[in-house]
């Protein structure tokens, strides 16, 4: 099952993901991509989501935007999949983990403030706390990185839609982790923004469970 429709608390990781999402006011449009095998569970969910929301289109408002598209065999083409159906009046473009899907609306907020004002590039990320060392494949201690100048790198990460799609088109054959990785090998720099415990990752039983755990803090609601 791909991690997108794990459930936490009876939700899919997606429907926590898309209302998260959906509580910013700065998003205007989205985009899912799901494996083909799971396009019609996907629509589902986004429809549930709208509706509750209260951003889904009316008389009044059009609403929040949303494809659900294909997504490819690894990251970067699924990404390329969702970017190949925006249009030049998408100008920021924020792409995220449904596997982060406790982001507080705040972070996505955070995140389009600081490529408003001016970043072509921006990615939150928190202090790393443990002490981080390089290995060699021997298992032996080659140098101790200084913990001071790290971050662990968190999403939403937002671009200025042309910065991701050049960094797409340039670095195709390249492999990282994660788009920012991408944008910083074209020269651009990437601004950093403090990120939020709520964005922790969730991949494992055990990150489900610290997950339940950290939303009966709050009364299930993060």
């Amino acid at each position: 099952m791909p991690k997108a429709f794990v459930e936490l608390r009876g939700r899919p990781l997606l429907r926590w993901a898309l209302d998260q999402a959906l509580g910013c006011p700065e998003v205007g449009r989205l985009v899912v991509v799901a494996p083909a095998s799971w396009l019609v569970a996907a629509r589902d969910i986004v429809a549930e989501a709208l509706a509750e929301s209260g951003r889904g289109p009316c008389d009044e408002e059009p609403g929040v935007r949303v494809d659900v598209v294909v997504g490819g065999e690894e990251r970067r083409e699924s990404v390329s999949a969702g970017l190949g159906v925006l249009g030049v009046d998408d100008g920021l473009v924020l792409v995220h983990d449904a596997a982060r899907a406790l982001t507080p609306p705040a972070l996505f907020s955070r995140v389009v403030d600081a490529l408003r004002s001016g970043h072509g590039a921006v990615v939150p990320g928190l202090p790393v706390a443990d002490t981080i060392k390089t290995v060699d494949e021997a298992g032996t201690v080659v140098s101790t990185l200084d913990r001071g100048t790290l971050r662990a790198i968190q999403t939403p990460q937002g671009f200025v839609r042309e910065v991701l799609v050049h960094a797409h088109e340039e670095n195709l054959e390249v492999a990282v982790t994660d788009d920012a990785g991408l944008v910083e090998l074209t020269g651009t720099p990437i601004h950093v923004v403090d990120g939020e415990a709520w964005a922790a990752k969730i991949t494992t039983p055990e990150d489900l469970d610290a997950a339940e755990r950290r939303l009966a803090t709050v009364g299930g609601r993060p």
